[in-house]
């Protein structure tokens, strides 16, 4: 997936300038983006603030890590357990 330009405290800022009162199309035109893509951010960043965001951030990176660490263990669970079948 290509990543975007802007960042995502910078799309927050264009979302919040929306919901003060700017019009979507000038607002797009101002920042060099389609309304089709204004749409795509307001349906996932709707409502959320850059804490927010920073907090889902560090909490889809611990997920990340512990489904690593899980995959790790069932691996090394399932070698073991064809050690000890074998053996018996």
């Amino acid at each position: 997936m290509k990543k975007s330009k802007f960042s995502e405290s910078q799309i927050v800022g264009i979302l919040k300038e929306v919901e003060l009162g700017a019009k979507v199309g000038e607002t797009c035109r101002k920042h060099g983006i389609s309304e089709p893509t204004y749409y795509k951010w307001k349906t996932q960043y709707s409502g959320m603030t850059v804490s927010h965001l920073s907090q889902l951030r560090e909490l889809q990176d611990e997920n990340a890590k512990l489904k690593r660490m899980y995959a790790d263990l069932a691996l090394m669970h399932h070698a073991l357990k064809d050690v000890v079948d074998r053996k018996l």
